[in-house]
């Protein structure tokens, strides 16, 4: 058996071995929060109304069911990309209008990320204005969606394309160790992103004010004094002008951090129960979780572009998944392309590997929470982001296992009481 068609059998059977997978935890997930659709778990019965928890119900099922569309749309279109010989079709008809250069592999880059882009608009727009508005949480006019898709264009190709240029150019001309090269690139790159990011592009989309409440903010800064974390600044972002949904969360790196809250947030929790959602997320620094998944960012991005430096001098990596490479010119935007597309199909089982590492962080930053505030407080903090969020109380304990990057409320609320 050739290796080209050992690539094609063996990619088609993970990706079809996926599709099941994916779809039967999440008819568990439906299945399971459907039948406990009707009673309050006792443990917060005397915190959410039933009116709540059905409605929490309704919107997980009802996301869990578009998901699973969403799921059979996004297969359908990979399997045409690669083994119905999409990304073929379109990388020939490049090279024959433009020849076999930089400019076409920029060009089959750009094109393929515009035809994805607009095949995916139904289901955003369904997502955006049916679903969420639906359950109350979105806040956003079609002017607004159609302006903030311009501007994220524009930045998306001002930032993307140089980047995309500097590594086609490295992996074309930095020899047989490019992908080094490349990786250093791409993660100085992203170290700068940290840095811009909340300065530059993030006030471009939302509004940014210096918090006013003077004596929330003294709470909160005697809070960061405590836990030895110094920030360049406290700010609210307009999140109410797009969803109901609350958040808090630092930005930046180094002495550009930042912290941001939501304006729904404030409008929803007490100050002490701001001050254990911050001390929460302190916790994250206190343990060294940002710079922890930094590290592991650095390690699989390496074996990644380790991995497609060999996988790209191979013609049989091209040919298994139903691309014919160039025979006259350079196959790095297809290497690139077919890497992306690849990967995920493959590390999908491994996903429950991270979503427990990340779920153990979120403990430790709980832990860490009530030992600096009050424990009551962040646990009905929790439970009013519950509810305003409408995240469901009775997960599937599978499905919890697989995808959730935070432990459920229950196992949340009862390791703080054994804390406390």
């Amino acid at each position: 058996m050739s290796p080209s068609y050992t690539l094609t059998i063996t990619f088609a059977i993970a990706l079809l071995a996926g599709i099941a997978l994916k779809f039967w935890l999440a008819s568990r997930q439906i299945h399971y929060v459907a039948s406990h659709r009707d009673v309050v778990p006792p443990a917060f019965a005397a915190q959410v109304s039933l009116a709540a928890h059905q409605k929490a119900a309704s919107y997980t099922i009802a996301k869990t069911r578009f998901g699973m569309i969403t799921l059979a749309w996004e297969s359908a279109l990979l399997l045409a990309w690669t083994l119905l010989g999409g990304l073929d079709i379109l990388n020939q008809a490049l090279a024959s209008a433009v020849g076999t250069g930089m400019a076409q592999q920029l060009l089959l880059l750009a094109s393929f990320v515009a035809i994805g882009g607009v095949l995916s608009l139904p289901f955003t727009l369904y997502e955006t204005f049916v679903l969420e508005e639906r359950f109350g949480f979105n806040k956003m006019t079609i002017r607004l969606w159609v302006i903030d898709l311009v501007k994220s264009t524009l930045i998306g190709a001002a930032i993307g394309l140089p980047i995309a240029a500097l590594i086609l150019w490295l992996m074309g001309s930095a020899g047989e160790l490019w992908w080094l090269w490349a990786w250093c690139v791409w993660m100085g790159f992203n170290m700068l992103l940290l840095v811009v990011y909340p300065m530059f592009i993030a006030p471009v989309f939302n509004k940014f004010k210096p918090l006013d409440d003077e004596a929330l903010k003294a709470r909160v800064t005697e809070l960061m004094r405590r836990c030895g974390f110094a920030a360049k600044g406290l700010f609210v972002m307009d999140g109410s002008k797009r969803s109901a949904h609350a958040n808090a969360y630092f930005t930046g790196f180094g002495s550009s951090k930042r912290v941001v809250f939501y304006d729904t947030l404030l409008a929803k929790l007490s100050p002490g129960e701001v001050d254990a959602v911050l001390a929460h997320e302190l916790g994250h620094f206190k343990h060294k979780h940002i710079i922890k998944r930094i590290a592991s960012l650095f390690a699989m991005s390496l074996v990644g572009f380790a991995l497609l430096g060999w996988l790209s001098a191979n013609a049989w990596f091209y040919t298994g998944l139903g691309v014919r490479p160039n025979l006259d010119g350079p196959n790095n935007a297809l290497a690139l392309l077919l890497f992306l597309l690849a990967v995920p199909v493959f590390t999908v089982f491994i996903g429950p590997v991270f979503a427990q590492f990340s779920r153990k962080h979120e403990f430790e930053a709980d832990a860490y929470a009530v030992q600096q505030t009050s424990g009551n407080d962040l646990s009905t903090a929790l439970l009013k982001l519950y509810e305003d969020n409408a995240s469901t109380l009775t997960p599937d304990p599978v499905f919890v296992k697989f995808y959730y990057s935070h432990p459920p409320a229950s196992e949340r609320l009862a390791r703080m009481a054994g804390a406390a």
